[in-house]
């Protein structure tokens, strides 16, 4: 079966791991890296057991568009992120195929191990989440 892994950041997270000032420590550049080097040998492993099906990370919130409908005009109404009533956002996902959701929550908790400022990884955190294939399966839950 396939999950996906969720990983949530904040603009502020962004700005910080840039080296912009935010009124907390940003990262260094060590700090960065060393959470890149991490992340490519998480999925490279995923890789190579054969369970990875997917990965991305996603860009700063700050580039996002939210488009929504305006019911009184029917238009779309669209806001530039990021959102002011949204702390966290997808900052990045992982899709696995595997056995079951043990298996898929026992990889996001490898996720704990990445390096990052102790501030970063107080309030860092993975949602692990079925993928469904069919229609049918949204009325089984």
């Amino acid at each position: 079966m396939k999950y996906m892994i969720l990983t949530y950041g904040t603009q502020l997270d962004y700005d910080e791991m840039g080296g912009a000032e935010t009124g907390r420590p940003a990262w260094t550049p060590e700090e960065a890296a060393a959470m890149g080097e991490f992340m490519a040998a998480f999925t490279a492993k995923l890789a190579e057991s054969g369970e990875l099906v997917e990965t991305r990370a996603l860009a700063a919130p700050v580039l996002t568009r939210r488009v929504a409908p305006d019911l009184r005009s029917g238009l779309p109404v669209v806001t530039d992120g990021p959102y002011a009533e949204t702390q966290e956002v997808l900052a990045g996902y992982w899709i696995v195929d595997v056995d079951g959701i043990d298996r898929a929550t026992e990889i996001a908790a490898m996720l704990n191990d990445t390096p990052a400022p102790a501030h970063v990884r107080a309030g860092a955190y993975a949602d692990v989440r079925p993928l469904m294939d069919e229609r049918a399966e949204l009325l089984e839950s």
